[in-house]
This record gives structure tokens, C-alpha cells and sequence, in this order.
């Protein structure tokens, strides 16, 4: 048991670590998680319902696991073929794409909770 509870914390060590690479060298990464405190700060202001922080924790939630993944990717694809490839741009930009999609549906739904209590 204390040989897999040390593995636990290896582990947790690892994975919080890849969250402050995260935060120190991507940028976007980091402008996601600034509009999550202000969005965060918004749904205590208005007082969300349970739904609605579901959904907006769940669009949150969507958003920084896809920014996460196109970092990977990116770097990934730089580790692997560092000099200029058309496939590798290819992959960088549908990568890309998938957190622009994330992000353009994490719009619609917070407008979608916010504007009606913004104007009523």
C-alpha cells in the first residue's frame, strides 16, 4: 500500500508540474485560465443556479483540456520535426482549431447565461 501511495503522489507531483509549464510557457493557456477567474467571479456575482455553473464549469473545464492539447501537439510535433513540415502545420492548425471550436461554443453558452440576467 506505501508503495502505491508514494507512485499517487509521484504522480500528482508530474501532473502539477505540467500545469505550471503550462502557465509559464503558453500563453494562451494563461489567458484562458485569466477569463476563468473573471467568468468564475461573474457566476458568484449573478448567483448561478447549480445548472448553470455546470454548464459554465463544464465549458471551463472544455476549454483548458483542449488548450492543454494543442500545446501538447504543438510541442510534440516541434520535438519531432523541428524544421518546417506541410504536414506538421497541418496538425498544429486542426489542433488549434479543436480549442477555436471550444472556445466559440463556451461563448455562446456563457451569453447564453449571462446576457438575460445582464439585461433583466
Amino acid at each position: 500500500m506505501k508503495g502505491k501511495k508514494k507512485k499517487g503522489i509521484i504522480g500528482l507531483t508530474y501532473a502539477l508540474n505540467g500545469l505550471k509549464e503550462a502557465f509559464l510557457r503558453e500563453r494562451n493557456f494563461r489567458i484562458h485560465l485569466y477569463i476563468t477567474v473573471i467568468v468564475i467571479c461573474f457566476s458568484i456575482f449573478f448567483r448561478l443556479s447549480l445548472m448553470e455553473w455546470m454548464f459554465i464549469l463544464i465549458m471551463i473545464h472544455i476549454v483548458l483540456i483542449c488548450e492543454l492539447i494543442n500545446s501538447l501537439m504543438e510541442r510534440l510535433i516541434d520535438y519531432v520535426k523541428p524544421e518546417y513540415h506541410p504536414q506538421a502545420k497541418i496538425i498544429k492548425d486542426i489542433s488549434a482549431a479543436v480549442v477555436l471550436i471550444a472556445a466559440i461554443f463556451s461563448v455562446i453558452i456563457g451569453c447564453m447565461i449571462f446576457i438575460p440576467k445582464i439585461f433583466l
